[in-house]
């Protein structure tokens, strides 16, 4: 294979990013206390040595230094699990496009796992079984959509939708993966001809069990409920917690000033009721936790970044679940 990264090696990641450890020990100790504090519980269903990434979170590194540099970099922060946001770079790094296989090699020689990845729904209509192939070579168990299951917000509307995912969950499942839908808010809003009937309760009656998964994004389902009342985000876990492979352990400030209710903010500077939703949704399955922030590349100073949102966050994520 050679070098995958021939115009940025590791010298030049260490100089770009010169500082950062003054920088994460300058974060905020108030700020991880607000989200960790008496957080020692044991028997937590996320295990704190299998935490993971969203790339889309560090996209901007990914862009413009490439995986050969970010991979290992994640590993030495201490995160095991990968869920991708695309196979690309720029190609400018390799004066080409890397490979899957090439990415392959470099999870492995650093130790990590692809646990799933977001592609766009429309591929999952119209190029299913290339990425299916795309998850097999990676080694990954999940594959998946950050979309919502449909842009028709009505009961017939989502029930169509199931019936799609019960058709990609059901090919997944004959090639041994699991085919799962991440949530946003508005998965969580009432259906526009039953305004009785929550359309994520559509979704979940009508996909099959055996063949579609959920990706909880904690943050949006607490939006979601300040939006929509009326449900607590660790019941839906509670009562079916084998459909909830993996969760988006995203954290949120509370703002009255947002209408979403909370702004993204780093892990461990937010007040998200994290401590209390990790033991209500109960002890009997072993998840996934996976860290994501969408305004990470905004992070100041940069260098590190986005880069060092992720290690303050993973640092905050460890004291969780302590």
């Amino acid at each position: 294979m050679g070098h995958l990264h021939k115009s940025f090696d590791r010298r030049d990641f260490l100089r770009a990013t010169a500082g950062t450890t003054v920088a994460l020990a300058a974060a905020s100790v108030t700020g991880v206390a607000a989200a960790t504090s008496a957080s020692a519980a044991t028997g937590v269903p996320i295990p704190k040595d299998r935490l993971g990434i969203q790339l889309y979170s560090i996209r901007d590194k990914v862009s413009a230094l490439g995986f050969g540099v970010v991979l290992p970099e994640l590993a030495r922060i201490g995160y095991r699990e990968i869920e991708f946001a695309g196979y690309t770079q720029s190609t400018s790094i390799l004066g080409r496009q890397i490979t899957l296989p090439e990415i392959k090699k470099l999870l492995d020689d650093n130790g990590l796992r692809a646990v799933g990845s977001h592609v766009g729904i429309n591929n999952l209509r119209t190029n299913l079984q290339a990425e299916l192939d795309a998850a097999q070579i990676l080694g990954m168990p999940h594959v998946g959509t950050a979309n919502a299951p449909s842009n028709v917000n009505t009961v017939a509307g989502y029930r169509a939708a199931a019936d799609e995912f019960n058709v990609w969950g059901a090919a997944a499942t004959a090639r041994g993966l699991k085919l799962y839908q991440h949530n946003h808010a508005g998965e969580f809003a009432f259906a526009t001809d039953q305004p009785s009937v929550r359309l994520y309760d559509v979704f979940l009656k009508n996909t099959d069990p055996r063949h579609v998964y959920l990706e909880l994004d904690v943050y949006w389902a607490f939006v979601g409920k300040h939006l929509y009342p009326g449900f607590e985000p660790a019941t839906y876990v509670r009562n079916q917690p084998y459909r909830y492979p993996l969760f988006h352990m995203k954290n949120g400030a509370s703002n009255p000033a947002n209408s979403n209710g909370y702004d993204i903010v780093e892990f461990g500077a937010g007040n998200l009721p994290y401590e209390r939703f990790i033991r209500d949704i109960g002890p009997r399955v072993e998840h996934i936790g996976i860290w994501e922030q969408d305004t990470a590349p905004n992070a100041l100073p940069n260098p590190p970044g986005s880069l060092g949102a992720a290690e303050r966050s993973y640092g905050a994520l460890k004291t969780l679940l302590a």
